[in-house]
């Protein structure tokens, strides 16, 4: 599952570049049956199959002994809800262990013997935890130094500070009557800049006021949305 979303891209690019190394760990390799058997029925009965802890435990030992000690976090809907304070946080780590669930979980032992924290991409249900570690691996690749060409671009990303992403566009200038706004040509990079910002609040304020909550604002901000809720009440009240 892995072998494509690692090996393109900007993810494909740092590996070469060697900003991040990615290893690839097989539970079902530190079995001890002949038939690598990593799951097993629940004790007390119930649906589904749970991962086993003993080759958890084990796969864990033998990264542990080679890379060191890092965080072990597992991806669970149990966790605390990932976001870009959280991403920033997790690319400052020299390295972190990834255990992916699956079936109808692991172990609870597990838990209580080597997981240090536990992350969730969202409330609902997949089946497994490989997805959301490839959501994570890729939003920390995209915060270390030297892996996007333009560094500017991720200070711009949506989340990054607090706010959603102004719009952008490029060519043509004009498509079925939809044309650029007349300001993103008009070669005034101030007046572009605080049309960008105050374009990122608009959109923040509209689809998602909740991220306007955590917002520290500076004066200049504050001020660009306190015109944008006179633009929005005087359009209401026409």
């Amino acid at each position: 599952m892995f072998q494509g979303p690692f090996n393109e891209s900007i993810i494909k690019r740092a590996r070469e570049k060697g900003i991040i190394e990615i290893n690839l760990i097989n539970i079902r390799d530190f079995t001890e049956d002949k038939h690598k058997t990593a799951d097993d029925t629940p004790f007390g009965g119930g649906a589904g199959m749970v991962l086993k802890i003993e080759p958890i435990y084990r796969a864990w030992k033998s990264v542990s002994e080679s890379r060191g000690e890092c965080p072990v976090i597992m991806l669970s809907p149990q966790g605390r809800k990932l976001d870009q304070d959280l991403v920033k946080s997790l690319s400052k780590e020299k390295g972190l262990i990834l255990l992916c669930g699956h079936y109808e979980g692991i172990d609870e032992r597990v838990r209580e013997a080597i997981i240090t924290d536990e992350i969730s991409i969202g409330d609902y249900v997949l089946t497994g935890g490989e997805i959301p570690a490839m959501v994570l691996v890729d939003a920390i690749t995209r915060m270390l130094p030297g892996v996007l060409g333009d560094e500017q671009s991720k200070l711009e990303d949506s989340f990054y500070n607090g706010l959603l992403d102004y719009p952008v566009y490029t060519r043509p200038r004009e498509f079925m009557g939809l044309k650029v706004p007349d300001i993103l040509l008009s070669g005034n990079h101030g007046a572009i800049d605080r049309w960008r910002k105050k374009e990122s609040l608009k959109k923040t304020l509209l689809r998602r006021p909740d991220l306007l909550e955590k917002k520290i604002l500076n004066h200049e901000e504050l001020s660009l949305l306190d015109e944008i809720k006179k633009e929005i009440a005087g359009g209401e009240n026409g």
